[in-house]
Protein backbone atom coordinates (compact mmCIF):
# COMPACT_ATOMS: atom_id res chain seq x y z
CA UNK A 1 0.00 0.00 0.00
CA UNK A 2 1.12 3.18 -0.72
CA UNK A 3 2.70 5.37 2.30
CA UNK A 4 1.14 8.11 3.64
CA UNK A 5 3.76 11.27 4.97
CA UNK A 6 1.97 13.55 6.97
CA UNK A 7 5.50 15.07 8.25
CA UNK A 8 5.24 18.28 6.13
CA UNK A 9 6.27 20.52 9.49
CA UNK A 10 9.86 18.70 9.39
CA UNK A 11 10.02 18.87 5.52
CA UNK A 12 8.28 18.75 2.29
CA UNK A 13 8.79 16.55 -0.76
CA UNK A 14 10.52 19.07 -3.50
CA UNK A 15 8.35 19.88 -6.31
CA UNK A 16 8.93 18.33 -9.65
CA UNK A 17 9.33 22.00 -10.95
CA UNK A 18 11.76 22.64 -8.52
CA UNK A 19 13.99 19.75 -9.32
CA UNK A 20 13.64 20.27 -12.79
CA UNK A 21 15.19 23.78 -12.24
CA UNK A 22 18.34 22.53 -9.96
CA UNK A 23 19.02 19.87 -12.67
CA UNK A 24 19.28 22.74 -15.32
CA UNK A 25 21.29 25.03 -12.91
CA UNK A 26 23.98 22.45 -12.36
CA UNK A 27 24.26 21.22 -15.88
CA UNK A 28 23.85 24.87 -17.64
CA UNK A 29 24.63 27.70 -14.91
CA UNK A 30 28.40 26.32 -13.08
CA UNK A 31 29.72 29.61 -13.16
CA UNK A 32 30.94 31.39 -10.16
CA UNK A 33 28.68 34.55 -9.41
CA UNK A 34 31.45 36.54 -8.43
CA UNK A 35 33.72 35.95 -11.36
CA UNK A 36 33.75 38.87 -13.62
CA UNK A 37 33.88 36.51 -16.75
CA UNK A 38 30.66 35.67 -19.01
CA UNK A 39 30.42 32.12 -17.15
CA UNK A 40 30.36 34.50 -13.52
CA UNK A 41 28.03 37.00 -15.34
CA UNK A 42 25.34 34.47 -16.75
CA UNK A 43 25.44 33.06 -13.23
CA UNK A 44 25.17 36.40 -11.43
CA UNK A 45 22.29 37.46 -13.66
CA UNK A 46 20.24 34.20 -12.62
CA UNK A 47 20.89 35.30 -9.33
CA UNK A 48 19.67 38.60 -8.90
CA UNK A 49 16.39 37.62 -10.95
CA UNK A 50 15.65 35.17 -8.35
CA UNK A 51 16.52 37.94 -5.69
CA UNK A 52 14.46 39.71 -7.19
CA UNK A 53 10.93 37.11 -6.88
CA UNK A 54 11.96 36.42 -3.55
CA UNK A 55 11.84 40.66 -2.68
CA UNK A 56 8.31 40.57 -4.86
CA UNK A 57 6.58 37.88 -2.46
CA UNK A 58 7.48 39.99 0.64
CA UNK A 59 7.26 43.29 -1.31
CA UNK A 60 10.57 44.47 0.03
CA UNK A 61 13.49 45.33 -1.93
CA UNK A 62 15.49 42.52 -3.47
CA UNK A 63 18.73 44.33 -1.59
CA UNK A 64 17.21 43.28 1.36
CA UNK A 65 17.40 39.47 0.94
CA UNK A 66 20.70 37.69 1.85
CA UNK A 67 20.85 33.81 0.49
CA UNK A 68 21.90 31.93 3.56
CA UNK A 69 22.23 28.18 4.41
CA UNK A 70 18.63 28.15 5.88
CA UNK A 71 16.72 28.92 8.80
CA UNK A 72 19.38 28.19 11.35
CA UNK A 73 21.91 29.89 9.83
CA UNK A 74 19.23 32.70 9.62
CA UNK A 75 18.25 32.61 13.27
CA UNK A 76 21.45 32.99 14.50
CA UNK A 77 22.59 35.70 12.65
CA UNK A 78 20.05 38.36 13.40
CA UNK A 79 20.02 37.07 16.90
CA UNK A 80 23.94 36.86 17.39
CA UNK A 81 25.03 39.76 15.49
CA UNK A 82 22.17 42.05 16.72
CA UNK A 83 23.11 41.36 20.35
CA UNK A 84 27.05 41.64 20.02
CA UNK A 85 26.59 44.60 17.42
CA UNK A 86 24.30 46.63 20.17
CA UNK A 87 25.71 45.45 23.25
CA UNK A 88 26.81 48.98 23.98
CA UNK A 89 22.76 50.22 23.94
CA UNK A 90 21.47 46.84 26.40
CA UNK A 91 22.40 43.29 26.99
CA UNK A 92 18.78 42.36 27.22
CA UNK A 93 16.75 40.10 25.06
CA UNK A 94 13.37 39.13 24.57
CA UNK A 95 12.21 35.94 23.16
CA UNK A 96 9.15 33.16 23.47
CA UNK A 97 9.25 29.79 25.71
CA UNK A 98 7.81 28.05 22.29
CA UNK A 99 10.40 29.15 20.09
CA UNK A 100 12.44 26.68 17.50
CA UNK A 101 15.40 25.25 19.13
CA UNK A 102 17.29 27.45 16.66
CA UNK A 103 16.39 30.73 18.57
CA UNK A 104 16.59 29.02 22.16
CA UNK A 105 20.31 27.23 21.83
CA UNK A 106 20.98 30.40 20.24
CA UNK A 107 19.61 32.57 23.20
CA UNK A 108 21.10 30.02 25.77
CA UNK A 109 24.55 30.92 24.01
CA UNK A 110 24.29 34.47 24.70
CA UNK A 111 23.22 34.10 28.21
CA UNK A 112 26.79 32.41 28.56
CA UNK A 113 28.15 35.35 27.32
CA UNK A 114 26.41 37.58 29.57
CA UNK A 115 23.14 38.62 28.32
CA UNK A 116 20.22 38.60 29.94
CA UNK A 117 17.16 36.60 28.40
CA UNK A 118 13.51 37.28 29.01
CA UNK A 119 11.56 34.21 27.78
CA UNK A 120 7.99 34.69 27.84
CA UNK A 121 5.16 32.66 28.64
CA UNK A 122 2.12 31.32 26.56
CA UNK A 123 -1.09 29.98 28.32
CA UNK A 124 -2.88 26.74 27.82
CA UNK A 125 -4.05 27.61 24.31
CA UNK A 126 0.12 28.53 23.72
CA UNK A 127 -1.35 32.57 23.25
CA UNK A 128 1.39 35.33 23.82
CA UNK A 129 -0.14 38.25 25.78
CA UNK A 130 1.12 41.02 24.10
CA UNK A 131 0.89 42.77 27.42
CA UNK A 132 3.95 40.10 28.91
CA UNK A 133 6.24 41.84 26.41
CA UNK A 134 4.84 45.42 26.96
CA UNK A 135 5.90 44.80 30.45
CA UNK A 136 9.13 42.91 29.80
CA UNK A 137 10.25 45.86 27.23
CA UNK A 138 12.90 47.82 29.01
CA UNK A 139 15.73 50.82 28.41
CA UNK A 140 18.49 48.31 27.70
CA UNK A 141 16.59 45.53 25.64
CA UNK A 142 17.76 45.48 21.79
CA UNK A 143 16.35 42.77 20.40
CA UNK A 144 12.85 40.89 20.31
CA UNK A 145 12.44 37.41 18.25
CA UNK A 146 9.09 35.94 18.05
CA UNK A 147 8.03 33.20 15.65
CA UNK A 148 5.54 33.93 12.95
CA UNK A 149 4.10 30.14 13.47
CA UNK A 150 4.67 27.93 15.80
CA UNK A 151 5.65 24.74 14.25
CA UNK A 152 4.26 22.11 16.55
CA UNK A 153 1.41 23.40 17.68
CA UNK A 154 0.56 25.77 14.59
CA UNK A 155 -0.18 28.79 16.61
CA UNK A 156 0.12 32.34 14.73
CA UNK A 157 1.70 34.87 17.03
CA UNK A 158 0.79 38.30 17.31
CA UNK A 159 3.45 39.56 14.85
CA UNK A 160 1.57 42.41 13.64
CA UNK A 161 0.58 44.18 17.61
CA UNK A 162 4.05 43.55 18.32
CA UNK A 163 5.67 45.26 15.34
CA UNK A 164 3.08 48.09 16.03
CA UNK A 165 4.72 48.06 19.90
CA UNK A 166 8.16 48.55 18.92
CA UNK A 167 7.51 51.40 16.39
CA UNK A 168 8.18 53.44 19.89
CA UNK A 169 11.05 51.60 21.08
CA UNK A 170 14.91 50.69 19.46
CA UNK A 171 14.57 47.52 19.79
CA UNK A 172 15.20 45.46 16.29
CA UNK A 173 12.21 42.96 15.76
CA UNK A 174 13.04 39.48 14.90
CA UNK A 175 11.00 36.50 13.46
CA UNK A 176 11.39 32.95 12.70
CA UNK A 177 9.04 32.65 9.50
CA UNK A 178 10.11 29.20 8.57
CA UNK A 179 6.80 27.47 9.09
CA UNK A 180 5.10 30.44 8.05
CA UNK A 181 5.99 31.68 4.65
CA UNK A 182 4.17 29.12 2.86
CA UNK A 183 0.86 29.60 4.06
CA UNK A 184 0.62 33.42 4.89
CA UNK A 185 0.66 36.87 3.16
CA UNK A 186 3.70 38.43 5.11
CA UNK A 187 4.32 42.10 4.83
CA UNK A 188 7.55 42.72 6.93
CA UNK A 189 7.68 46.31 6.17
CA UNK A 190 4.11 46.85 7.02
CA UNK A 191 4.55 44.53 9.99
CA UNK A 192 7.35 46.36 11.46
CA UNK A 193 9.88 43.47 11.31
CA UNK A 194 13.26 44.49 10.88
CA UNK A 195 14.94 40.74 10.52
CA UNK A 196 12.95 37.61 9.13
CA UNK A 197 14.36 33.86 8.43
CA UNK A 198 13.41 31.85 5.62
CA UNK A 199 14.35 27.87 4.51
CA UNK A 200 13.60 26.71 1.32
CA UNK A 201 12.93 22.86 2.53
CA UNK A 202 9.64 24.02 4.56
CA UNK A 203 8.11 25.28 1.07
CA UNK A 204 8.82 22.22 -1.49
CA UNK A 205 12.58 23.69 -2.35
CA UNK A 206 15.99 22.06 -1.62
CA UNK A 207 17.15 21.42 2.05
CA UNK A 208 20.32 23.74 2.84
CA UNK A 209 19.25 26.54 1.55
CA UNK A 210 17.48 29.75 2.53
CA UNK A 211 17.35 33.34 3.33
CA UNK A 212 17.07 36.31 5.65
CA UNK A 213 15.72 39.76 5.41
CA UNK A 214 17.25 42.56 6.32
CA UNK A 215 15.42 45.69 6.95
CA UNK A 216 17.40 48.44 4.92
CA UNK A 217 17.05 50.33 8.08
CA UNK A 218 19.07 48.39 10.39
CA UNK A 219 22.78 47.50 10.17
CA UNK A 220 24.00 43.94 11.10
CA UNK A 221 27.44 42.79 10.89
CA UNK A 222 28.11 39.40 8.79
CA UNK A 223 28.04 36.32 10.34
CA UNK A 224 30.65 34.52 8.30
CA UNK A 225 34.00 35.91 7.39
CA UNK A 226 35.84 35.01 4.35
CA UNK A 227 34.81 36.59 0.98
CA UNK A 228 32.69 39.33 -0.34
CA UNK A 229 29.52 37.15 -1.44
CA UNK A 230 26.30 39.19 -0.52
CA UNK A 231 27.56 42.66 -0.82
CA UNK A 232 30.17 41.66 2.23
CA UNK A 233 26.89 40.49 4.37
CA UNK A 234 27.27 36.91 4.03
CA UNK A 235 30.58 35.17 3.08
CA UNK A 236 30.56 31.80 0.75
CA UNK A 237 29.89 31.24 -2.73
CA UNK A 238 26.29 30.98 -3.25
CA UNK A 239 24.86 27.93 -3.90
CA UNK A 240 22.77 28.90 -6.95
CA UNK A 241 21.04 25.62 -8.24
CA UNK A 242 19.49 25.68 -4.59
CA UNK A 243 18.99 29.00 -4.42
CA UNK A 244 17.03 28.23 -8.14
CA UNK A 245 15.22 25.58 -6.79
CA UNK A 246 14.12 27.91 -3.82
CA UNK A 247 13.49 30.49 -6.35
CA UNK A 248 10.76 28.35 -8.34
CA UNK A 249 9.30 26.94 -5.17
CA UNK A 250 8.42 30.60 -4.34
CA UNK A 251 7.26 31.27 -7.67
CA UNK A 252 4.64 28.37 -7.48
CA UNK A 253 3.55 30.22 -3.86
CA UNK A 254 1.16 32.94 -4.90
CA UNK A 255 -1.79 34.50 -3.12
CA UNK A 256 -4.15 32.18 -5.05
CA UNK A 257 -1.72 29.19 -4.48
CA UNK A 258 -1.73 29.88 -0.55
CA UNK A 259 -5.57 30.38 -0.32
CA UNK A 260 -6.45 27.33 -2.28
CA UNK A 261 -3.72 25.49 0.36
CA UNK A 262 -6.15 26.89 3.41
CA UNK A 263 -8.95 25.53 1.99
CA UNK A 264 -8.06 22.20 1.41
CA UNK A 265 -6.35 21.88 4.44
CA UNK A 266 -8.92 23.13 6.54
CA UNK A 267 -11.21 20.34 4.59
CA UNK A 268 -8.42 17.80 5.61
CA UNK A 269 -8.92 18.78 9.50
CA UNK A 270 -12.23 18.48 9.55
CA UNK A 271 -12.40 15.20 7.93
CA UNK A 272 -10.05 13.68 10.33
CA UNK A 273 -11.84 15.29 13.81
CA UNK A 274 -15.25 14.19 12.35
CA UNK A 275 -14.07 10.83 12.05
CA UNK A 276 -12.37 10.87 15.35
CA UNK A 277 -15.63 12.15 16.87
CA UNK A 278 -18.06 9.22 15.05
CA UNK A 279 -15.11 6.77 16.24
CA UNK A 280 -15.87 8.23 19.61
CA UNK A 281 -12.10 8.61 20.09
CA UNK A 282 -11.22 10.22 23.47
CA UNK A 283 -9.38 13.30 21.81
CA UNK A 284 -8.08 17.07 22.78
CA UNK A 285 -6.45 19.97 20.22
CA UNK A 286 -3.40 21.24 21.23
CA UNK A 287 -2.96 25.09 20.22
CA UNK A 288 -5.12 27.50 18.79
CA UNK A 289 -7.79 26.20 16.44
CA UNK A 290 -9.45 29.48 15.89
CA UNK A 291 -5.76 31.33 14.77
CA UNK A 292 -3.31 28.63 13.65
CA UNK A 293 -1.37 27.89 10.32
CA UNK A 294 -4.08 25.58 8.63
CA UNK A 295 -1.71 22.63 7.37
CA UNK A 296 -0.44 21.91 11.39
CA UNK A 297 -3.05 19.66 13.68
CA UNK A 298 -1.66 18.38 17.09
CA UNK A 299 -3.92 16.07 18.75
CA UNK A 300 -3.55 14.63 21.79
CA UNK A 301 -5.03 10.93 22.33
CA UNK A 302 -5.94 10.50 26.24
CA UNK A 303 -3.76 7.68 27.63
CA UNK A 304 -1.80 6.88 24.51
CA UNK A 305 1.80 7.10 24.76
CA UNK A 306 3.05 9.00 21.49
CA UNK A 307 6.10 7.11 20.78
CA UNK A 308 3.86 3.64 20.66
CA UNK A 309 1.27 5.29 18.10
CA UNK A 310 4.07 6.66 16.11
CA UNK A 311 5.69 2.97 15.74
CA UNK A 312 2.32 1.66 15.05
CA UNK A 313 1.37 4.10 12.46
CA UNK A 314 5.10 3.77 10.60
CA UNK A 315 4.88 -0.10 10.56
CA UNK A 316 1.57 1.00 8.49
CA UNK A 317 3.12 3.05 6.29
CA UNK A 318 2.44 6.11 8.23
CA UNK A 319 4.52 8.99 9.38
CA UNK A 320 3.35 12.19 11.27
CA UNK A 321 5.19 13.31 14.15
CA UNK A 322 5.47 14.24 17.91
CA UNK A 323 6.92 17.97 17.28
CA UNK A 324 10.20 19.64 15.61
CA UNK A 325 12.47 17.25 13.69
CA UNK A 326 15.16 19.28 15.22
CA UNK A 327 14.45 16.99 18.62
CA UNK A 328 13.92 13.75 17.03
CA UNK A 329 15.79 11.11 18.70
CA UNK A 330 16.24 12.43 21.50
CA UNK A 331 13.83 11.63 24.99
CA UNK A 332 13.74 15.44 26.12
CA UNK A 333 9.61 16.27 26.00
CA UNK A 334 8.20 18.99 23.64
CA UNK A 335 9.22 22.05 25.22
CA UNK A 336 5.99 24.40 23.46
CA UNK A 337 3.84 22.02 25.26
CA UNK A 338 5.75 21.82 28.49
CA UNK A 339 5.59 25.53 28.45
CA UNK A 340 1.98 25.27 27.44
CA UNK A 341 0.51 22.94 30.04
CA UNK A 342 3.65 22.40 32.74
CA UNK A 343 6.32 19.94 32.80
CA UNK A 344 4.43 16.71 34.24
CA UNK A 345 0.97 17.25 32.11
CA UNK A 346 -0.01 14.17 30.51
CA UNK A 347 -0.53 15.92 27.50
CA UNK A 348 2.73 16.11 26.97
CA UNK A 349 3.38 12.00 26.86
CA UNK A 350 0.07 11.48 24.73
CA UNK A 351 0.37 14.47 21.97
CA UNK A 352 1.27 13.85 18.03
CA UNK A 353 1.98 16.33 14.80
CA UNK A 354 0.06 15.63 11.81
CA UNK A 355 0.97 18.04 8.76
CA UNK A 356 -0.55 18.29 5.16
CA UNK A 357 2.05 19.37 2.39
CA UNK A 358 2.16 19.09 -1.48
CA UNK A 359 0.81 14.80 -2.35
CA UNK A 360 -1.54 14.86 0.21
CA UNK A 361 -5.18 14.35 -1.16
CA UNK A 362 -8.62 13.70 0.28
CA UNK A 363 -8.67 9.69 -0.11
CA UNK A 364 -4.71 10.02 1.59
CA UNK A 365 -6.77 11.74 4.80
CA UNK A 366 -9.65 9.15 4.74
CA UNK A 367 -7.36 6.07 4.62
CA UNK A 368 -5.19 7.67 7.34
CA UNK A 369 -7.91 8.38 9.67
CA UNK A 370 -9.09 4.89 9.52
CA UNK A 371 -5.44 3.55 10.19
CA UNK A 372 -5.41 6.00 13.04
CA UNK A 373 -8.48 5.22 14.37
CA UNK A 374 -7.36 1.16 14.13
CA UNK A 375 -4.16 1.71 15.83
CA UNK A 376 -5.69 3.91 18.67
CA UNK A 377 -8.49 1.22 19.49
CA UNK A 378 -5.87 -1.57 19.32
CA UNK A 379 -3.77 0.10 21.73
CA UNK A 380 -6.22 0.95 24.34
CA UNK A 381 -7.82 -2.69 24.14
Amino acid sequence: MEPIYLDHAATTPAHPAVIEIMASELANTFGNPSSIHTFGRKAHRTLEDIRQVIAASLKVKSHEIIFNSGGTEGDNTAIIETALSRKDQGMHLITTAIEHPAVLETMKYLEGLGFEVTYLPVDKQGKLAITDLENALREDTTLVSVMYGNNEIGNLLPIKEIGTLLESHPAIFHTDAVQAYGSERISPHEFGIDLLSISAHKINGPKGVGFLFKNDAISLPSFLHGGEQEEKRRAGTENLAGIAGMGKAVELLNDSEKEQRHEKYADFERIILTQLDKAQIDYQINGNPENKLAHILNLRFLGVASDLLLMHLDLKGVAISTGSACTAGTVEPSHVLQAMYGKNHPAIKDSVRISFGLGNDEEQIQRFVAILIETIKKIKQ
